[in-house]
């Protein structure tokens, strides 16, 4: 997980090469180095069905060798010789916890080490094992501040991290997927972003959602498929969250769709059609062309923009830091 606040990007350029090792696929996209972005390529290859089952405490490269070999095609048709690279990681992998402070410390390190006492007892494995990354998150209104704070295993981290050496690539800025979707949109705003707004990722593997105020994050759930709840009940627990607990009683008027149009496009209809009469607003799909043009702008189905979007949104994030 990035460092803060991407220390390791402080004496080179940002990649330009984002990958995400997704549960059934790779994904790999090339960002160019002038304004306004541009995506100069991309490629995706698919991977068998238990090549990867994404986990926050258990192996989850179960084929490396496989997810290596996926990578390494993806690569060969960009013709990429890059080394450095921005990963992004199945949400399962880490655990997202916000943790508010009435008075931040003034030392960085010492920030470090209260957050890492804060999430101790809630990482499912020991906190000497965690890799751990965090941000700013809101702003709270007696002066103090909330921080967005992510744990994951680090030898889990690693398992991914062989995967780009595989292809002699270096993941040195590595991130979730659902908080560069959120990156995403933000770098796509032709504004300041006001108010509150819900993103839905949902993937065959899990569902994750996020409610951001503005352009920081106050919750986030993600639940694997293995139990009886529906997406549209998970959001419509998410919804009295946040009308109950987080001063949201106008409502949310934005949500923003993602995932679900993978492979079967009457069915990310159906649950649109779902979520927009539950939630009496509109469901806009996530569309990272706001962020950054594509150069090859036939074919740009929303299954495309939907794998594009996040680790897009992690070298917007990069090259904005």
């Amino acid at each position: 997980m990035s460092p803060p606040p991407f220390a390791r990007l402080l004496a080179s350029p940002p990649p330009h090469v984002g990958v995400e090792i997704a549960a059934r696929r790779v994904t790999v996209v090339t960002l160019g180095g002038g304004a306004p972005a541009v995506v100069t390529g991309h490629a995706t290859e698919p991977l068998p069905d238990g090549a990867i089952v994404p986990a926050i405490n258990a192996t989850n490269l179960l084929e490396p060798a496989v997810v290596a070999a996926a990578l390494r095609r993806a690569w060969e048709r960009l013709g990429l010789r890059t080394r450095r690279v921005a990963l992004v990681v199945p949400d399962p992998v880490g655990k997202v916890s916000l943790v508010r402070f009435e008075k931040v410390p003034a030392r960085t390190a010492d920030l470090v080490e209260l957050l890492r006492w804060q999430v101790r007892k809630a990482a499912p494995f020991r906190i000497e094992d965690a890799q751990l990354a965090w941000a700013p998150g809101a702003a709270l209104p007696d002066g103090g501040q909330e921080f967005v704070v992510t744990l994951a295993r680090r030898d889990i981290v690693e398992e991914y991290e062989r995967a780009c050496g595989a292809v002699g690539a270096h993941a040195g800025l590595i991130d979730l997927a659902s908080l560069n979707l959120i990156n995403a949109v933000i770098a796509g705003a032709r504004g300041p972003l006001e108010g509150d707004w819900l993103l839905v990722h949902s993937t065959p593997e899990y569902s994750t959602l996020a409610i951001v105020r503005g352009a920081a994050l106050i919750f986030f759930r993600s639940r694997a498929h293995d139990g009886d709840d529906s997406l549209a009940d998970l959001v419509h627990q998410t919804v009295m969250y946040h009308e109950d607990r987080l001063g949201g009683g106008g409502g949310i008027p934005r949500v923003v769709l993602v995932g679900v149009a993978a492979g079967d496009p009457r069915r990310a209809e159906a649950v649109r059609r779902d979520l927009e009469d539950r939630l009496g607003v509109g469901v806009e799909s996530i569309d990272p062309r706001n962020a950054a043009a594509l150069r090859d702008r036939i074919g740009a189905g929303q299954e495309l923009l939907d794998m594009l979007a996040s680790p897009l949104g992690l070298l917007l994030r990069a090259r904005a830091a």
